[in-house]
């Protein structure tokens, strides 16, 4: 089995025929106006390619979980719009439905190197239908907007990990090919994996520990070092017999990360937890807030209310001097809420750690999502970072060791 790529099929050829591609659009949105443009500016390299040779461009993409109707919260407008404003040579217009009379009427007139994006697929129930039938009709609904020698484009790497019409399906009605940028990432997460170069840091954050259990699995006797930070880092402080206060908790997991703890010393891995945190009054920009010892929460001036909301400056420091001697070094999930300034300084730390170590050769992935949103919030560049995933649910997946369906439906 092989995957076909993208210059094997402008290779043969795409002026005047109509090629689907499915991009990862999902952009976070202020408002109408998107926030963070990363994945836009990631999925144009793949369509300026296709344009460029002359082929009639569709785009497939979702923002966020509209309940399989049109909702125009979830619109691909701001997208779009913001597409049109990086790449104005593309004439990118939106299509006002998916398969329907407005989308078919936008495609017949669609000229060469021309895109046309169409209206959210998660508007349309049958894209995230568990169903086999319903999934592979909206599929042909898609195929049949490029004509009799269409062609599909899988650049969404942030989709692969799901078993969606315009994921999966599209493949088995017409000739698919991989994206470069699912290729690139799927580069870089191997590099993650097999034959990695040491030491090799993973920094894991965000909010749940049961997020990524997986992870931590698959990563044990991979992993030198795995530093702990974000709302999840609560559950390891409680299964070393720490009093939280009101922090966020995964009671349950307490015994599966109390066995993590257990096994990494056998597996060669050692966790790194914090050592003071940021605790605050309350969830809030303006909240009440001090710093204390990691076993102390509840020793501070807002007892077992007292809510964790970042790592402190010395886990902080700690953690940036790990980061400091590491080869590789890949980072998913925020230490604190960054969204608020006062609790953001504990992921600017990673972030700036991260940045140095690039400038001095090593290797350093941020995964996608959170993290990604953060480190652009708080004003360092993509290029501060060897790589910035687009994909943090799909990135999470490979890293677990999982087949990623939309990766397996473009074998052929």
């Amino acid at each position: 089995m092989t995957l076909h790529t993208l210059s094997e099929l402008i290779d043969e050829g795409v002026r005047g025929r109509y090629v689907l591609i499915r991009s990862d659009l999902n952009v976070p949105l202020d408002g109408a106006s998107v926030s963070d443009d990363g994945r836009i500016k990631a999925s144009l390299p793949v369509i300026k390619a296709l344009a460029g040779a002359g082929a009639k461009v569709l785009v497939s993409a979702h923002l966020g979980r509209p309940k399989g109707a049109p909702d125009a919260k979830y619109s691909l407008a701001p997208a779009v719009d913001r597409l049109a404003e990086l790449a104005p040579e593309l004439n990118a217009t939106l299509a006002a439905d998916i398969t329907g009379p407005a989308a078919q009427a936008a495609a017949a007139g669609l000229a060469e190197g021309s895109v046309l994006v169409l209206e959210n697929v998660r508007f349309d129930p049958r894209e995230t239908s568990k169903d086999d039938a319903e999934r592979a009709s909206f599929a042909a609904e898609l195929a049949a907007l490029t004509g009799e020698h269409g062609a599909y484009v899988d650049d969404a790497f942030g989709a692969v990990h799901r078993r969606h019409a315009s994921v999966c399906d599209i493949t088995k009605v017409l000739p698919s090919y991989q994206g470069d940028l699912v290729r690139t990432e799927l580069d870089v997460l191997t590099k993650l994996t097999t034959g990695t170069v040491r030491p090799y840091v993973v920094v894991l954050g965000g909010s749940k520990v049961s997020d990524k259990l997986a992870v931590i699995d698959n990563l044990l006797g991979k992993a030198d070092t795995i530093l702990v930070g974000g709302g999840m880092l609560f559950t390891f402080l409680a299964a070393q017999g720490h009093q939280v206060g009101a922090s966020l908790l995964e009671a349950d997991q307490i015994p599966v990360v109390q066995d993590y703890l257990k096994r990494a010393e056998a597996a060669g891995t050692t966790f790194v937890l914090p050592t003071d945190i940021v605790v605050a009054a309350g969830f809030s920009a303006d909240a009440a807030h001090e710093t204390v010892a990691a076993g102390a929460i509840e020793s501070s001036s807002f007892g077992a209310s007292g809510l964790g909301l970042d790592i402190g400056p010395d886990t902080g420091a700690a953690f940036a001097e790990a980061i400091s001697t590491a080869k590789t070094v890949f980072w998913n999930g925020p230490m604190g809420v960054f969204e608020f300034p006062a609790f953001a300084e504990g992921t600017r730390a990673i972030a700036a750690a991260l940045a140095e170590n690039t400038a001095k050769g090593g290797f350093t992935v941020v995964g996608g999502g959170d993290s990604a949103a953060a480190v652009r919030t708080l004003g360092f560049a993509d290029d501060d970072f060897s790589h910035i995933s687009t994909g943090g649910g799909a990135s999470l997946e490979f890293l677990e060791g999982k087949k990623l369906p939309g990766l397996t439906a473009l074998e052929r």
